[in-house]
């Protein structure tokens, strides 16, 4: 047997908007496939039939999904999605364009939060490798670094995990 999982996120109306959103982003992904309401169980789903239910695509092959819900519950920074990237140029890409019209406040230590409310935390290999080989001075100055970045900086996070000033 096969053993998948899927990330399903909640969003009001907006989920195909959404989906096209994230699929224009990453590599390898697209929309997979559109289930729209239907009559049955307009009283309880109050959605126009016709109108995007599900919405199946991936991204960088990885399958996820979206739910037209309704306006309650709105995502949080309680699920996040994690990009590991090799390099700054890779990092200030997905920054940019997660950002763009995302919630500038909540830039913090590589996180974004797009405009849909979806939090990514963007993670340099690197910082992955430093935090688990590094000794306790190393980890405690790499942490001390990136704690204070609102868009993490990989040569930055390198000298003080080296030591260098």
């Amino acid at each position: 047997m096969s053993f998948k999982i899927t990330p399903c996120l909640w969003m009001d109306t907006e989920g195909e908007t959404a989906a096209k959103f994230y699929t224009s982003i990453f590599p390898n992904s697209s929309i997979t496939h559109i289930q729209p309401y239907s009559t049955a169980g307009q009283s309880i789903h109050k959605h126009t039939p016709g109108s995007a239910m599900t919405i199946d695509f991936t991204l960088n092959n990885n399958p996820f999904q979206i739910l037209n819900g309704g306006p309650e519950p709105k995502p949080n920074m309680a699920t996040s999605f994690i990009i590991y990237v090799d390099d700054q140029k890779e990092l200030d890409y997905y920054f940019e364009k997660l950002g763009e019209g995302g919630d500038d406040e909540m830039k913090v230590c590589g996180w974004v939060v797009d405009k849909y409310g979806v939090s990514w935390q963007l993670v340099p290999r690197d910082l992955e490798r430093w935090m688990k080989e590094g000794s306790q001075g190393q980890v405690e100055r790499v942490t001390d670094a990136f704690m204070g970045m609102k868009k993490l900086d990989i040569e930055g996070m390198r000298k003080a995990f080296e030591g260098e000033k």
